[in-house]
C-alpha cells in the first residue's frame, strides 16, 4: 500500500509541472495565471492526502493540531471523502477525458479551441499526453487506498482492547 500511496503525488506531478509555463505566457491575465499556479499547487496537496491513508497522521491527529491533537480520526472522515474523490477522479480523468479526446470535444461538450494541446502534433502532443496520462492512476489508486484504509480501521475497531 505504501507504494500506491507514494505513487499518487508522483502521478499528479507531471501535469502540475506541465501547466506552470502557461502561467508565464503573455496571453494570460493575472487572474488566469494565479488560477494555473493554484491549480497545480492544490492538485499536489490533494494528491498528497492519499499518503494520509497509510500514515499515522491519517488515523490520529498530529500533536501540532490544536484541540484535536492525539485524538483518533473517525474512519468515515477519511473514507467518505476518499471514496467521493476516487469516484470523481476516475470519472474525470478516465472516462470523460478519454471520451472527450476520442470525440475531439472538451469535457463540457464544447469544441476544442484551436490552441488546445490535444490538437497539437509532434513533440508538443507527445509531452501533453505523457504528462497527463498518469492522472488516470489517481482515482484508481485512491480507491484502492481508501478500501484498504477502511478494512484496516474497521478490523482494528472490532478487536477489543487487551484486558
Amino acid at each position: 500500500m505504501q507504494l500506491a500511496a507514494y505513487t499518487v503525488p508522483l502521478a499528479v506531478l507531471p501535469s502540475s509541472i506541465w501547466r506552470l509555463p502557461a502561467a508565464f505566457d503573455d496571453g494570460f491575465g493575472v487572474g488566469e495565471r494565479a488560477y494555473i499556479v493554484s491549480l497545480s499547487i492544490m492538485s499536489e496537496i490533494f494528491a498528497f492526502t492519499a499518503i494520509g491513508l497509510i500514515a499515522r497522521w491519517g488515523q490520529v491527529f498530529p500533536c501540532w493540531v490544536p484541540v484535536l491533537r492525539g485524538r483518533r480520526i473517525a474512519t468515515k472522515a477519511a473514507v467518505i471523502p476518499g471514496a467521493v474523490g476516487a469516484t470523481i477522479l476516475t470519472l474525470m480523468f478516465t472516462l470523460l477525458f478519454i471520451a472527450s479526446e476520442l470525440r475531439g470535444i472538451t469535457i463540457r461538450g464544447d469544441d476544442l479551441p484551436d490552441g488546445s494541446p490535444s490538437r497539437a502534433t509532434g513533440w508538443e502532443a507527445a509531452w501533453f499526453y505523457l504528462c497527463y496520462a498518469p492522472l488516470i492512476l489517481w482515482g484508481l489508486l485512491l480507491a484502492v487506498l481508501t478500501v484498504a484504509y477502511w478494512k484496516r480501521r474497521h478490523t482494528a475497531e472490532k478487536v477489543p482492547p487487551p484486558a
